[in-house]
């Protein structure tokens, strides 16, 4: 299609020929055009620059030139309009166009950037995070990664429980049923672990500015009653039904939490002793 020679040069006699080179290219340049022009798209998006020659041909023809498109811009848009990257157009019939209901350049700050709305597939989207400093602008990049990698374990594997410390609660009373029947010391290790289950709700309401202790024990009642699905409505300051207000978590990311913080307790536990080397003397004292 198009091959780059470098520290190549050509030699003329005549200006009549660098006219015929000139031309020749033009030639090849209007053809290339034509053969876009063929497949019956209205916006042409290209990766590299288009020069005046290609971009008036395509004005000509009704058909807007987007240039400069980076290369990963190029796949998301192949993907969220539904068509597919082309390097050759001798074959129209072969390929895939995308589709979108509108093209607008908007300002964002003060850069000019190209959106694209209605788009076929949807499959891709950018987001815009907008704040008063890069510290703000920071925190607000990191939750939202946390957010999308959430979202995508939840993809991965989409059982969801119940949040608002439903779930620690839980948890905490099947320990306890457990405790009363198991002899010696290994009930005393499971019923740290099911109190250490319910400082979780208890640090939630405590977050909020509630009183901690006294949603808490309102909480143990209510599962203590049959009422497994209820948790903590941090909107009103009361305990609520998690299903009917949508509160859930990721069942994997809960189990992560878990298994980790497990896993750190028992590291804990099995250090015997702590050695402390004696801090260097100064010089001169």
């Amino acid at each position: 299609d198009k091959i780059k020679i470098y520290g190549s040069r050509v030699r003329v006699d005549s200006l009549n020929k660098v006219a015929e080179i000139e031309e020749a290219e033009k030639a090849r340049m209007r053809q290339k055009c034509e053969k876009i022009i063929a497949h019956g798209c209205n916006v042409f998006i290209n990766r590299q620059l288009i020069y005046n020659l290609p971009e008036s041909i395509f004005t000509e023809r009704g058909v807007m030139a987007i240039e400069h498109a980076d290369f990963d811009g190029i796949e998301r848009l192949a993907a969220v309009t539904g068509g597919e990257v082309v390097s050759t157009f001798d074959r129209p019939d072969l390929v895939t166009m995308g589709e979108c209901d509108i093209i607008e350049e908007v300002m964002i700050g003060e850069d000019k950037v190209i959106r694209l709305g209605g788009c076929k597939s949807g499959e891709a989207c950018s987001i815009v995070l907008r704040g008063a400093s890069s510290h703000v602008l920071d925190e607000a990049e990191r939750s939202l990664h946390d957010a999308l990698c959430i979202l995508t374990a939840t993809v991965k594997e989409p059982r969801i429980i119940c949040g608002g410390g439903c779930t620690e609660v839980l948890m905490a009373q099947a320990i306890d049923r457990q405790v009363e029947s198991t002899p010696g010391k290994k009930a005393l290790a499971m019923a740290s672990f099911a109190r250490a289950l319910r400082q979780l709700p208890a640090i939630v309401a405590d977050n909020g500015g509630y009183d901690s202790a006294e949603l808490v024990t309102q909480l143990r009642a209510a599962h203590a009653s049959g009422k497994d699905n209820y948790g903590l409505d941090m909107y009103n300051g009361t305990i609520g039904d998690m299903t009917e207000l949508g509160v859930a978590e990721s069942f994997k990311s809960k189990l992560c939490v878990l298994m980790s913080a497990s896993e750190a307790a028992e590291m804990i536990l099995r250090v015997d002793d702590i050695i402390r080397c004696a801090p260097r003397a100064r010089e001169g004292y």
